[in-house]
């Protein structure tokens, strides 16, 4: 095992899967001479060159149908939109033509396209550069979301997302680059796309997280430990396919369920995994299923107020607390 940082998984994952296969390209705003706006990607135009690794013009259309027209003739590329709020701009491309093609086609048309974006908040960046977009993705049919929150599952998750014949939506925390952690020292670590991850196991009380929400969870889950709550974690790291199985195997044995999700609450992903919890698992649950998501809508310009909106570990110990209670 090894110890890199979540920024330097990326660059990993992109390396090894375009030296294994040739037909992976790589192109974005930034990402060839100058390594990427966040220096996710350095080093890949030197070894791979300008054919392989290009920088693209201001144009989210322009990347975004550029991929899928390499996609579509054999390619697999792999796209970045510099933030994810971006995706706005070219949402016709992603979920009327990459995420129906293959349908409309019946099955003659694959799209092997990956398109990655960094995502989240807590770095200052205002309001259209730090929202949470996976539930825009989650809604288009014939799309995959992905959602890693530790290196280890950057570099297994974008593998399998660069190998699929399906659009992939590769979600990456903007706040995470910088985080540390193991992962394998050989190029075969590969996560299945639809495998939820058990982060810590306990018996009273189940918190489905994501990306930066998973260590707030973690941090309520320490406070609480002491006063003899034992909180079960689940990271379900892909939304399209949802590992429910999981979530749901942990709530028969907990009797409980909160979610915590650094996005607005209406439409949320953890409404999706409230309401099929409760068709599919009501009897076993001892009290409501809590979510927890932001405060507001809009994600102000302002530290202090923007770290307010942002759910903390107060406000998921408040939620585990109210559904304990008798």
């Amino acid at each position: 095992m090894a110890e890199i940082t979540y920024r330097e998984a990326v660059v990993r994952a992109l390396d090894e899967e375009m030296a294994r296969d040739e037909n992976v390209i790589f192109f974005g705003e930034d990402v060839g001479k100058a390594g990427g706006v966040f220096k996710v990607t350095p080093g890949l135009w030197e070894k791979y060159g300008p054919d392989r690794v290009r920088d693209t013009p201001i144009s989210e259309n322009a990347i975004i149908g550029a991929g899928i027209g390499a996609a579509i003739t054999g390619l697999r590329p792999v796209v970045e939109l510099m933030f994810a709020d971006f995706a706005a701009v070219t949402l016709d491309q992603i979920v009327n033509q990459a995420a129906k093609m293959r349908y409309m086609s019946g099955g003659q048309i694959k799209v092997p396209l990956t398109i990655r974006a960094a995502q989240g908040g807590g770095a200052g960046f205002g309001s259209q550069h730090s929202q949470c977009t996976e539930t825009w993705f989650i809604h288009a049919p014939g799309l995959k979301v992905v959602v890693p929150s530790t290196p280890a599952d950057v570099i297994g998750l974008l593998k399998s997302a660069i190998r699929d014949d399906n659009p992939v939506v590769f979600l990456e925390h903007k706040g995470q680059y910088t985080d540390r952690g193991e992962v394998p020292d050989h190029s075969n670590h590969i996560i299945p796309l639809g495998q939820a991850n058990i982060v810590r196991e306990g018996t009273d009380i189940t918190i489905v997280a994501t990306q930066n929400m998973i260590k707030v969870a973690k941090a309520a889950a320490e406070s609480l430990a002491n006063e003899g709550i034992s909180c079960e974690i689940i990271d379900p790291r892909t939304l399209v396919p949802l590992d429910l199985d999981t979530i749901i195997n942990s709530v028969k044995k907990t009797g409980r369920l909160i979610t915590v999700e650094e996005a607005v609450r209406a439409g949320g992903w953890g409404s999706e995994i409230a309401t099929q919890v409760t068709e599919k698992a009501i009897w076993y649950l001892e009290g409501p299923v809590v979510r927890v998501t932001m405060e507001a809508g809009i994600i102000p310009f302002s530290a202090p107020l923007e770290a307010a909106l942002i759910p903390n570990k107060d406000r998921v110990i408040a939620a585990i607390r109210q559904v304990m209670e008798p």
